[in-house]
Parts: C-alpha cells; structure tokens; sequence
C-alpha cells in the first residue's frame, strides 16, 4: 500500500513520494529526531511478501553499508515498521540525469564532468567488488550545486561474495510488480537500453557490465539520443546486442579520445572492452585538462581557435618563406604538428584531411602571416634550411 504525506514510519513521517519502479518506492521524509530530510525506500505491495525480494532489500542495505563515497548515496538505516521492512537513505536534492537530457544534450564540458564523477562512484564500488547492473540516468542524480550521486543499488551484485558464476534471476528489461515470474531463471533485471550484450544474453556478468552502462550514459549525454533503441524491449536488445550506435551523432567538438573512450566502453565483447573505470576516469580527467588549456592560452579578445591557428600558420610561413627566397619547394620535408589531428577535430577546415601543409598554405596565402611570423619562427630555431640541391627542409 503506497504511503501517504503525513504517515509516521516510526521517527520518520512521510512528506512527499519521489518515485517508484518495479523494486521499490521511494519517499521523501523527515526524520523527527534529527531534524533532517532522509528517502525512504519501502518494497511494493507485491514484493512484500517475497523471500527473495526481501533478500535482496537486505543486500542492498550491506552493499550500501559497505560503500563510503561522497558520489555514492548513503545509507544511514534499515528498519522494520508493523512487519515491512524499508531503507532509511540520505535524500538528494535536485534532478535526476534523466530529467535534465530530456531537455537536450548537454556540451562536451559539462558531459565530461558529470561522467568523471560517475566513474569515480563506479570506481569506489567496484573496488569494493561491488558492481550496480542497473546504471542509468534515472539512477544518477545532480545536485544545484553540480555534485553527482549514483543511486539505487537494488540489482548490485557483490562479485567478491559470489565467485560461483551461477546464473541467477537477478542479471538483470525492468518488470513490474505485477509481472508474475520475475524470479525465473534468464529473466532480465534493469533497464534495456543500458544494459551490456552479456547481461541482455542473461549470462553473468562483471564489472565490464557498469562500463558498457557508462559508455551508454557518456553517449547521450553528448548527443541527447539513447545508443540504443527501439520501440519494445525485444527491439531494444537486439539493437544491444546487434548494432552500433550512430557515432555521426557525436558533436564534433569531442574529442578524439573521448571518442576512443566510447569505443571501448561499447564493445560488444567484453573481452575486447575497457577493462576498469579508473581507465576512463583519467582519460576524462586528460580532456578536461586539455580544453582548460586551450581555453587559458586564448588571449583577451581572441577565441582559442585564433591561438591555435596561430602556430599552424607560421609553419605554413616556413612553406612559403622558402618561395620568397626563390627556392624550390617541392621537395620540401615537412614533419606533421604534434597532435594536429587533435586539433583538427577542434578546428573544422583546419588539417582535418591529414593534408597540413596545403590547408595551412592556402590559409596563409589569404594573408595569415607575415615578417613578424618569419621572426618567430627563427627564433625557435625552426626556420628551413637550404639543403645541397638548393631544396628547403624542416628539421628533421
């Protein structure tokens, strides 16, 4: 029976509901002796009775118990009220991701922070051989002021604890609680669209499992659509299991090791997949770093593209100082700029086909550079030199 504002579950009175699926609803409340606002999380109607649904609430409550970090909502209490049972949970405050990609995707920043903090909560799980099976939107919450918390570890699984690799009915579409068999054995917990091809399979699964979720979460966080769809379940898993995701749709200021982070997150073998959390949690620390650079290197009044530009047209002054002087360039040697594919990426008509030196050229035919730009370049000591046969080249 679904609790009403106003009743009293011991020293917590009920205030608001916040949410139900098919293992729980959870509350808004107040505990009375605190003064604090706490989510109660009772089983449905119809798993009240159930052995199995109540072992696996008390499961939740040791997996929670065990785990202490500040992306990772707490657990504080379980406590028996008239016979039921129900977890006593710090409350988060704010929108579910869920809530916040309806509106649309989110820029590659904000992505990439949201995402560095769900890896550190999966990291801190999955050092304790804890993996959550049901990653979602809907499961991570973001605070006003920007925190992240992973919730809902109903369908956690302790790896350390269990070794056997028995399939069990909890591998993880979502059932109801009207669904009449959803302890039989192949069924499939969590929801489908973010769930591996192992665990669409039923087959046991491990930590690799949260990564394909994450990889799932990092892809609609860029590009506001699910990686995989359809319109039934059935559909669903079979795109899981037998399709890629559209990565046309990635915007293309993501990077191209955020796009290789994708990749691994998402193969479909999980031999061939990301191995550990921590991996994309310091790739991702990497491409936070990298844009705060070249967004401090942008000067007042210029746009980082300028910045960059800047470099990019001097060596193709180098190029054309060689024509100036008379000499023939054709066989000019030119070693390819230090991650300039990396830039290109970021930099639409600028050495995006690999062809540097004749993009950058024709650039600085419009003008780009100038006697200013051959001085620089000579003070780096890069400027070409002449070689026996009267040929400029770069350095080696």
């Amino acid at each position: 029976m679904p609790l009403t504002p106003g009743t009293r579950l011991g020293y917590y009175e009920i205030t608001a509901p916040l949410g139900a699926g098919g293992m729980g609803e959870v509350y808004k409340a107040r505990d009375t002796r605190l003064g604090r606002e706490v989510a109660i999380k009772a089983l449905p109607d119809g798993f009240a009775n159930s052995d199995d649904a109540l072992a696996r609430f008390q499961r939740e409550a040791q997996i929670l118990g065990s785990l202490n970090h500040s992306n990772i909502a707490a657990i504080y209490e379980l406590e028996e009220h008239n016979g039921a049972r129900y977890l006593v949970l710090e409350y988060v405050p704010g929108e579910t991701l869920a809530e916040r990609l309806r509106r649309g995707p989110l820029s590659v920043e904000e992505s990439l922070e949201i995402s560095q903090q769900i890896a550190e909560a999966l990291e801190a799980a999955h050092e304790k051989g804890v993996v959550h099976r049901d990653l979602k939107p809907a499961n991570i919450k973001i605070t006003p002021d920007g925190k992240v918390k992973v919730l809902d570890f109903g369908l956690a699984k302790d790896v350390a604890a269990d070794k056997s690799g028995v399939q069990d009915a909890l591998n993880s579409p979502t059932l109801t609680a009207a669904s009449p068999a959803y302890t039989r054995a192949g069924v499939i917990l969590g929801t489908a669209a973010y769930m591996s091809p192992e665990q669409a399979r039923g087959k046991p699964v491990d930590k690799r499992a949260d990564i394909w979720a994450f990889g799932c979460i990092l892809f609609e966080c860029l590009t506001g659509k699910m990686a995989f769809g359809g319109e039934t379940v059935t559909d669903i898993l079979a795109s899981v299991i037998n399709s890629e995701p559209d990565w046309r749709a990635l915007p293309d200021e993501a990077v191209p090791r955020v796009r290789d982070l994708l990749r691994r997150c998402l193969q479909k073998d999980p031999r061939l997949r990301l191995r550990d959390i921590g991996d994309a949690r310091i790739l991702i620390s990497e491409a936070l770093s990298g844009n705060a650079e070249i967004a401090a290197s942008a000067t007042p009044g210029t746009s980082a593209r300028a910045d960059i530009a800047s470099p990019l047209a001097g060596f193709g002054c180098r190029v054309f100082s060689c024509v100036d002087a008379g000499h023939d360039c054709r066989k000019l040697v030119a070693r390819p700029l230090r991650n300039s594919r990396r830039l290109g990426r970021r930099l639409p008509g600028w050495a995006r086909t690999g062809h540097h030196t004749t993009t950058v050229a024709r650039r600085t035919s419009a003008g780009i550079c100038g006697d200013g730009q051959r001085r620089r370049d000579a003070s780096m000591g890069d400027e070409p030199r002449v070689g026996q046969q009267g040929h400029a080249h770069a350095p080696p």
